[in-house]
């Protein structure tokens, strides 16, 4: 049985909390839990994360940079690592890391996919291509 995925509690840019699975209803997720300090995740899983937004219309991206330490992450360290200081998909934050550890996350960059109805459909990690190999056959079964 597929586990059901009720809440995905995490804060904006602005650090209001959001309920990622109110704000996006009926929605295929597509979840990159990343952090902007793995080379990983801003040179090769961000811009897959945008090259996948364009090809698979079914599937809403959104980013997750997920905290790990004391240091406190605002939106200007978020856009920061972007030239046109302007977000290709949604990016929350995960202050404590709790997303990363309910997800079971073997490291950053980790790509979670959630179905319409809130089910985890799969779960990959890493940014290179065999990982991105296992991403595009996973978003092009999904329904």
């Amino acid at each position: 049985m597929a586990t059901k995925i009720t809440h995905i509690n995490v804060k904006d840019l602005e650090h209001h909390d959001v309920d990622l699975m109110t704000k996006y209803p009926d929605q295929n997720l597509l979840l990159l839990l990343y952090n902007n300090q793995c080379l990983g995740c801003t040179g090769r899983a961000i811009p897959f994360a945008y090259e996948l937004q364009q090809k698979h219309s079914n599937v809403k991206v959104i980013g997750i940079h997920c905290n790990f330490g004391d240091i406190a992450t605002n939106k200007k360290d978020i856009t920061s690592i972007f030239t046109s200081q302007t977000l290709p998909f949604p990016i929350y934050l995960d202050e404590d890391h709790s997303i990363y550890d309910s997800f079971k996350s073997e490291g950053t960059p980790q790509w979670i996919i959630l179905t319409k109805s809130g089910e985890l459909y799969r779960s990959i990690f890493g940014s290179q291509g065999n990982a991105q190999n296992r991403l595009l056959y996973a978003l092009e079964s999904l329904n």
